[in-house]
């Protein structure tokens, strides 16, 4: 069913500061619901002959009656660039930073002896 699915990009900008490029994507999909995360990631990854681990799309909204959502992409030069400028819940959800589980215990930890009192006496502890 993808087969028919045809993905654009408009509004494109390179963006040599921050070493990738900025664009947004419409993606025409009759009949279909929207394309996974990971499809959309293989098509520009495959458009712009680069891996599928430096393409980031987020932020898609469908219209109204379906067939078309637009949303955004940022492709990166290389995985070391992605990895310095790309906010990390981004590179959470495409699995190239792991949240550690310690990290969260001890998080949790430090909010449970500073819950109930008040903030001034817990940024002195900090």
């Amino acid at each position: 069913m993808s087969e028919n699915t045809l993905i654009r990009t408009r509004k494109f900008m390179s963006n040599r500061l921050l070493c990738r490029k900025q664009m947004v994507v419409d993606i025409l999909h009759p009949g279909r619901c929207i394309l996974s995360r990971n499809e959309i990631r293989e098509k520009l990854a495959k458009t712009y002959k680069t891996s599928p681990d430096v393409v980031f799309p987020y932020g898609f909204r469908t219209q109204f009656g379906g067939g078309k959502s637009t949303g955004f992409a940022l492709v990166y030069d290389s995985l070391d660039h992605a990895k310095k400028f790309e906010m990390k819940y981004r590179l959470a959800r495409n699995k190239l930073v792991q949240k550690g589980r310690k990290v969260r215990k001890e998080r949790k930890n430090k909010a449970k002896k500073v819950r109930g009192t008040k903030t001034k006496k817990s940024k002195k502890d900090s």
